[in-house]
């Protein structure tokens, strides 16, 4: 297990600093096809509080799908999924409360362009929690203060680079001091300089026990940050192992052919 720093940071989300080692996110025998494309078969997997999952594996072997159905960005065909003991319903209001609780970062940073960064970050808190605004815009500058652009509050995303706004979005999302969050390839949009300025804030959260799931195809930061590694191929969670056992001592023949593609370049 990585070692953590359990203090926790002002405003720090509901997911940092919370009792350790029960489960918060359950999924079981989750199915998912795309028409005659059976894209998760069976999944299974249990994340407890204040870990950290890296899913890693080859193109189309189902890891943005799994990211995404967990907080049912896609839906799921049948099994279960539940956040903090509750499973998630298909629609309706209680889902958007559930998933008020799962924080998303995406490829693309879908922040909106005619907002500030400041006014992205206090949206979601003012409007879904109804956060006052000043408390709201206090939250929001310690989170871009964490995430170290505290100084383009006044911006739009347009002004800041690739790296930059993914910082934003990662602050966006801990504005709603979520239970655990998600991130979907978050560094695959980004200039190679711009990478370890996004990892490093993951890291940190990391440290601080945030509960993440991670799919990336960054392997130092899944040695570096994870507790686990989930290995997909073809829908189906092949292997799963400490970062240490998987990078040197991968079991399946499928992660061993991954693995060594991976350091031949």
């Amino acid at each position: 297990m990585t070692e953590r720093n359990e203090t926790s940071l002002t405003s720090a989300p509901t997911g940092m600093g919370a009792a350790r080692g029960e489960p918060l996110v359950v999924l079981s025998d989750v199915n998912k096809h795309f028409g005659d494309l059976h894209v998760l078969k069976d999944i299974s997997l249990s994340v407890t509080r204040g870990e950290v999952v890296v899913v890693i594996g080859p193109s189309g072997s189902g890891k943005s799908t799994l990211c995404r159905a967990i907080n049912r960005l896609e839906p799921i065909d049948n099994g279960t999924i539940t956040i903090d003991g509750k499973e998630l319903p298909a629609e309706g209001k209680e889902l958007a409360r559930l998933r008020a609780d799962v924080g998303m970062v995406f490829q693309s940073f879908n922040l909106f362009a005619h907002k500030t960064i400041l006014d992205n970050v206090m949206l979601g808190p003012v409007k879904a929690k109804g956060i006052k605004p000043a408390e709201a815009k206090q939250r929001a500058m310690t989170l871009l203060e964490r995430v170290g652009v505290a100084n383009q509050a006044a911006k739009y995303p347009a002004q800041l680079s690739g790296g930059q706004q993914q910082r934003v979005a990662i602050a966006r999302a801990l504005a709603m001091q979520p239970k655990v969050m998600l991130f979907d390839e978050p560094t695959s949009a980004l200039d190679p300089e711009m990478i370890t300025e996004v990892l490093d804030v993951m890291t940190s959260l990391a440290r601080d026990g945030m509960t993440m799931v991670v799919v990336t195809h960054e392997m130092g930061f899944a040695r570096k940050a994870a507790d686990r590694v989930i290995f997909m191929d073809a829908g189906q969670i092949v292997e799963e192992s400490t970062p240490d056992e998987f990078f040197t001592n991968p079991r399946s023949a499928r992660a061993q052919d991954f693995l060594s593609k991976l350091l031949s370049h």
